[in-house]
């Protein structure tokens, strides 16, 4: 099967979330399963400084608009492990500082931006090859499914070719003035409730959910979850007339980055059946973060996050007084929300001995975390697929999830501790803190601890079994589409 990905993102050239490494990861094992796979990203700065020549496929591609056009080059970014990678070059709307936004808010020509690369990966399959399956990644590229029923409804290579979008996080849409309609070239009788149409606006996510031939979202729970008014931010009843068309696949982690056993950033390597290496990552770990001294009997809890209240953010502030009591310390590694980055500056200033923070995304940090905790944190208010909690499973770091998305899906809670970690259910700091107070009493008996770890370290959450439910989804719209 030959599948098109088209994505804002794709790891490592332009990151700033899970989506990157989905992208990444997944057209890989694809790959690897005899499929035959292209990925389609725009040429940012951020790419061009990686990548500063690559050789020139299609020199020209014209994207039409109402009284001007825009041409797109296409740029050869070769083949990686399998995989044809594919950069879409304008550089009047790409070449900029950031991917999405400035400090001030959104690039106030998104519209444009996406409309452009949706369209010009349509023109080059034309030419470069036609795909069975389109397969489109978030709002910045769900349009692609609309107009591929609507402006290129009457082509007769590309009418019969379906899409399936995956919706990564239900939270960020897209959502631009009534006349985006126009400056795309779409007709208006799309512009209404039932279509393309939200709230007096055009909603891109909308646009892919409505037109794209299935749905999937990057967790079992998280595709329940956005049918909900709770989750679905104002899509759940639009989502509720697909769901037969809406599947929950979990993310897969990509173990020859996250693996103990190999990883170059970390102290020492270490298996679930040699555990000893973990001791010295996790001394490793203590001394970047400088403190010392720390009795073997503690326990250190690891965050990797970005500072938001998405992440709960707030409920670590809120028991932080009460945490510090615990025989822990605590160590944090992330940046977002100024207000969050601030106070968390603070606690640490002010229990020095037990709270350590660094503002600021390190990816070599992120692993000696990884590997150097007995617990990793993840609260979150929402998480659609998460990828940290099934990285600590394989590093053996015990996650405390709120059980939400792929939270939900991905750690097992047993009352004895016969599970792989820790969960609470309701969107409350004294529920999170109990939870942690569970790990912390099963943390103390070392044979119950040890065994744990182990039967973490075991899960496997490899990309073969998500990239095989793709594969079904692909295989049914095909056929639905002959």
């Amino acid at each position: 099967m030959h599948i098109v990905f088209a994505a804002s993102e794709c790891a490592p050239w332009a990151k700033t979330g899970g989506l990157a490494d989905v992208v990444s990861a997944l057209p890989k094992t694809l790959v690897k399963m005899g499929h035959k796979v292209q990925v389609y990203l725009p040429y940012y700065r951020q790419v061009a400084k990686m990548v500063p020549t690559p050789p020139v496929v299609l020199p020209s591609v014209t994207v039409p608009f109402p009284y001007y056009n825009r041409f797109a080059r296409i740029l050869d970014g070769g083949v990686t492990d399998g995989v044809q990678m594919y950069f879409v070059d304008v550089p009047e709307l790409f070449d900029r500082e950031s991917f999405y936004a400035t400090p001030s808010g959104d690039y106030p020509d998104n519209a444009e931006r996406f409309g452009t690369l949706c369209r010009a990966i349509l023109e080059a399959s034309k030419i470069i090859g036609i795909p069975d399956v389109y397969h489109v990644h978030d709002w910045q590229t769900a349009m692609l499914a609309a107009m591929l029923r609507s402006i290129y409804y009457f082509d007769p290579v590309l009418r019969h070719v379906p899409s399936l979008l995956t919706i990564h996080n239900a939270g960020y849409q897209g959502w631009f003035p009534p006349r985006t309609i126009e400056t795309l070239l779409m007709p208006w009788d799309m512009f209404t409730l039932d279509k393309l149409e939200q709230y007096d606006k055009l909603n891109f996510l909308k646009g892919g959910i409505v037109y794209a031939d299935a749905i999937t979202t990057v967790s079992r729970t998280y595709a329940q979850e956005i049918q909900t008014p709770e989750f679905g931010n104002g899509l759940e009843d639009v989502l509720k007339k697909r769901a037969g068309d809406l599947f929950g696949i979990l993310n897969g982690a990509d173990y020859s980055e996250w693996n103990p056993a190999t990883d170059p950033h970390i102290a020492a390597h270490y298996t679930a059946k040699k555990l000893d290496g973990k001791k010295e990552c996790r001394r490793d770990l203590l001394h970047a973060f400088r403190f010392e001294n720390v009795s073997d009997n503690t326990a250190v809890l690891g965050l990797v996050s970005r500072f938001a209240t998405q992440k709960g953010i707030d409920f670590i502030t809120s028991i932080m007084d009460r945490l510090v009591q615990e025989d822990i310390v605590l160590v944090m590694l992330g940046n977002g929300e100024e207000y969050y980055e601030r106070l968390l500056t603070e606690m640490a200033e002010r229990y020095p001995d037990k709270v350590r923070v660094q503002v600021r995304f390190d990816n070599v940090v992120a692993h000696k975390i990884e590997a150097g905790a007995d617990i990793f944190l993840m609260p979150s208010r929402y998480e659609p697929g998460g990828l940290n909690q099934i990285y600590s499973l394989k590093y053996g770091t015990i996650p405390v999830v709120r059980a939400t998305g792929g939270l939900q899906d991905s750690i097992d809670e047993r009352p004895d501790g016969g599970g792989t970690g820790f969960k609470f259910w309701g969107y409350d700091p004294e529920d999170f803190f109990d939870a942690i107070r569970r790990a912390l009493t099963i943390f103390r008996d070392k044979k119950i601890w040890k065994a744990m770890m182990q039967r973490a370290m075991e899960e496997d959450f490899s990309w073969q079994k998500p990239a095989q439910e793709y594969v079904q989804v692909y295989e049914r719209i095909v056929k639905n589409r002959t």
